[in-house]
């Protein structure tokens, strides 16, 4: 069974496009419009094993915000419409990451329920031509979305780059944990029978 999935968003302030393949090889092609979000996209999915696909077009005469977290949105539609009944999956997935100085734990619980805490200290309110408050909104926006629990958290850090890279490592690497079989399985990974 392919778990691939193409969902696209028309709004006044974005226009989007996405297909996720959760059993790729890390392949990514992808364009928003600010270069340091695409770096992290396609880290995100080259970490993870995913093929991605993102072609966002959005407001950023304005800012970055909706285009950052319209992409959240659609990267996680996809995301849990790829994962479909989540039969045979591990659904639990966690990562400590590190990256020179840096080193940020991830962990998911593809639950059907969202959560999402965030700790991620930045001292840079830039990085290059990226928000650094518009990492909470991806996140926040991919994980309801895919409607699942996520925990962020930085354990060590100075180099705000550094930290957000290990982040979306991090998570992307918890994800291909979290969606990875176990012959062991059978259905879905709950006492109540239902994810």
């Amino acid at each position: 069974m392919d778990r691939i999935a193409s969902v696209t968003r028309k709004t006044k302030e974005t226009d989007i496009i996405c297909t996720i393949n959760i059993d790729g090889t890390g392949k990514s092609d992808i364009s928003t419009g600010i270069g340091f979000f695409d770096h992290m996209l396609c880290g995100f999915a080259k970490h993870g094993l995913f093929d991605i696909t993102i072609k966002t077009v959005g407001d950023l005469n304005v800012d970055g915000h909706h285009t950052v977290e319209d992409t959240g949105i659609v990267l996680g539609q996809a995301f849990k419409e790829a994962i479909n009944d989540k039969a045979g999956i591990r659904r639990f997935g966690d990562c400590i990451l590190p990256m020179d100085e840096s080193l940020v734990l991830s962990a998911v619980d593809l639950s059907g329920r969202h959560f999402l805490s965030f700790d991620l200290e930045l001292d840079s309110p830039m990085i290059g031509d990226f928000d650094s408050q518009l990492v909470h909104e991806f996140f926040y926006a991919f994980s309801d979305a895919a409607r699942m629990n996520l925990h962020i958290k930085k354990i060590n850090g100075v180099n705000s780059h550094h930290i957000v890279e290990a982040a979306f490592k991090s998570v992307a690497k918890s994800l291909d944990m979290a969606t990875s079989f176990d012959e062991r399985i059978k259905g879905v990974q709950s006492t109540k029978g239902v994810l």
